[in-house]
C-alpha cells in the first residue's frame, strides 16, 4: 500500500510538496472521514464503517492502512485511534467547523 509522501511525485505535485503530498492523502475518499470520526476515541471496523455510514468495506481497509502507513492512525486492542500526529491534524481541522457553519448560513439566505 502506498500512501503520498512527501518528496516524491504526488496528485498535483511532480516534487511531492509536503503541503500536496497532504493534500493528495487527504483528498482521497473517506480520509478525512475516518480521521474526523476518531475524535472521539478508540473504533472498532465495525464502529468506523457505521460511523462514516456509506462507506464501502474495501475503502475503508484501504484509508484505514494509507492512514496507518501515515502514521495518523493507529491499529490497539480495541480498534483504531489517532496518533498524535493524527490529533494534532484533527485540533488544525477543527476550526473549520465552525467556518462551515457561518458559509452554509450564506446558502440559506438564497433559499
Amino acid at each position: 500500500m502506498k500512501f503520498p509522501k512527501p518528496g516524491k511525485p504526488v496528485r498535483g505535485s511532480k516534487s511531492g510538496s509536503s503541503i500536496m503530498a497532504l493534500f493528495d492523502l487527504l483528498g482521497r475518499s473517506w480520509a478525512l472521514g475516518v480521521i474526523w470520526q476518531l475524535k472521539e476515541g478508540a473504533c472498532t471496523f465495525r464502529q468506523l464503517q457505521e460511523r462514516c455510514e456509506s462507506v464501502p468495506p474495501a475503502t475503508l481497509n484501504k484509508r484505514i492502512k494509507e492512514l496507518t502507513e501515515a502514521r495518523l492512525i493507529e491499529r490497539i486492542v480495541h480498534g483504531y485511534i489517532l496518533t498524535n500526529e493524527g490529533k494534532d491534524l484533527l485540533n488544525r481541522i477543527k476550526p473549520l467547523k465552525e467556518w462551515s457553519y457561518v458559509w452554509a448560513e450564506k446558502f440559506k439566505e438564497e433559499d
